[in-house]
């Protein structure tokens, strides 16, 4: 079943252009966590990396497009051995609502860019988000695999992200998992991927002001020494430190799109 058109338009990030001339917009800034765990066995096999860092998101609009750049700066905690880290990712959005990958320096995923929820909704997606009654069934395309995982998106209802009014949302999806591990390509893993998030939106800007999401593969890996049962999480947070207001969030706001029916 295709997803109605709201959770298509909040997955897949599909905002609009169509303003005329270049302006850059205030930077909204952005505090990122996260964590990955792996295990392997009966624990005879574990690691652990963790992150910490800031985030600037700037939104530039040129003619009829908009341009996305995140920007993170980031220790990076692996088994004890802590370094500093960058990440940026860029994401050209046209007229017509299709998305061009500009940029994607962000192996960590950790960029408000480069997660299962969209950075900022269009006025049409975030209207059908706030008169949503029950859960909306969607596919949605594995991060990891070729494969296509089966979820539902929700409202959970407005809150308060700092001062700001803000529409939050959970999204649940999953599926089988055959393959490669990520990162490990020499280990092949039979099992399954489960994703799980909420996000809140300011209902003036529609910009994503706080994220949690997690993804969890399990099942049975074979190597050269048999099968072992292995997990891997990851968890990243992200949360507005410095939350847009007043007129300079509005003009931050795309234009509503027009999207045929599905």
């Amino acid at each position: 079943m295709r997803a109605p058109t709201a959770a298509a338009a909040f997955l897949m990030l599909t905002l609009a252009g169509g303003l005329v001339g270049e302006a850059r917009a205030a930077d909204q800034q952005y505090l990122v966590s996260g964590r990955d765990s792996f295990s392997i066995g009966a624990g005879d096999i574990k690691s652990e990396v963790e992150y910490r860092g800031t985030q600037v998101l700037t939104i530039t609009r040129r003619g009829g497009a908009m341009r996305y750049t995140a920007k993170v700066e980031y220790l990076r905690s692996d088994q004890g051995a802590t370094t500093d880290a960058t990440a940026d990712y860029v994401s050209d959005l046209m007229p017509s609502g299709e998305q061009f990958a500009s940029a994607d320096h962000d192996p960590d995923y950790l960029t408000v860019l480069n997660q299962p929820f969209s950075a900022q909704l269009d006025a049409t997606t975030l209207a059908d988000l706030r008169s949503m009654r029950s859960a909306v069934p969607f596919d949605f395309p594995s991060p990891f695999t070729s494969s296509t995982l089966h979820g539902r998106l929700e409202r959970i209802g407005n809150g308060l992200i700092g001062p700001h009014r803000a529409l939050g949302v959970r999204f649940e999806a999953g599926g089988a998992m055959h393959g490669a591990l990520p990162d490990r390509a020499g280990l092949t893993l039979d099992g399954s991927i489960v994703m799980r998030g909420t996000a809140y939106y300011d209902l003036e800007s529609a910009l994503l002001l706080s994220l949690d999401a997690t993804v969890t593969i399990s099942g049975t890996v074979s190597n050269r020494s048999g099968n072992d049962p292995v997990t891997i999480v990851y968890r990243r947070t992200i949360r507005a430190n410095e939350p847009l207001h007043g007129n300079t969030a509005q003009s931050l706001r795309p234009p509503e799109v027009t999207r045929s029916p599905r």
